[in-house]
């Protein structure tokens, strides 16, 4: 039997760790990603991994749909998340959003979804991956100057990036800002407005159409 000596010190350990558990959970919300059960299927419409896309109506969107010459101007990534649909993205703040709301908030609630062409890859320990490398990113605030580092991001930077280091995919080769038409007046607005005479042109970026256009992806829905 281990002596007194040696008994309270230990027995003093376990209140304080367990006061702090309880701390913890009293002051940091739950980790949605947390708990979920990896590669369950609640609809054989979508798939966990799936990504899609819809057409936003504000300005800065007008202009990417400009600059890319494309009808999406955002993206996300679907998850099952304890059986229900959401969709991952980064608007501000970067969040879980449930799926049939995400729809509403496109023009005319119309969107695409594209799917792996080779799903097999996801299988439940790769989607797990993806959702633990999402964690870090829930709650950054969206990116509105398209910098490619994780301090803030952007949407389809965010796909990009679970793919990447989630899954080991890239889903498309990264381009520069200057590889996009820049000169129309309103996404050369939108440009001054952001950056004044200082455009970074050789910031690497990823736009929602490189994601669209992806070869190694596939339209399994699309109600435009």
């Amino acid at each position: 039997m281990k002596s007194k000596k040696y008994l309270f010190p230990l027995i003093t350990f376990l209140i304080s760790f367990g006061l702090a558990l309880f701390i913890s959970l009293k002051v940091f919300p739950n980790n949605p990603f947390a708990g979920n059960k990896p590669g369950k299927t609640v609809s054989g419409k979508y798939k966990d991994g799936d990504i899609i896309f819809q057409t936003s109506e504000s300005k800065q969107c007008e202009a990417v749909r400009i600059a890319t010459n494309s009808k999406f101007s955002h993206c996300g990534i679907i998850y099952d998340i304890n059986g229900k649909w959401f969709v991952f993205e980064a608007v501000q703040p970067v969040q879980l959003t449930p799926l049939e709301d995400w729809i509403k908030h496109g023009k005319d609630s119309k969107y695409v979804v594209k799917r792996l062409k080779n799903d097999s890859v996801l299988k439940p320990e790769v989607l797990q991956k993806m959702k633990q490398y999402s964690q870090q990113f829930d709650g950054k605030e969206y990116d509105a100057y398209f910098e490619w580092t994780d301090n803030r991001i952007y949407c389809s930077e965010l796909v990009w990036k679970i793919y990447k280091n989630g899954a080991g995919i890239e889903l498309s080769k990264l381009r520069e800002l200057k590889d996009f038409n820049l000169t129309d007046p309103r996404v050369g607005k939108i440009l001054k407005e952001r950056y004044g005479n200082d455009i970074p042109l050789e910031e690497k970026v990823v736009a929602p159409s490189d994601l669209a256009d992806s070869t190694l992806l596939t339209t399994i829905l699309d109600n435009y």
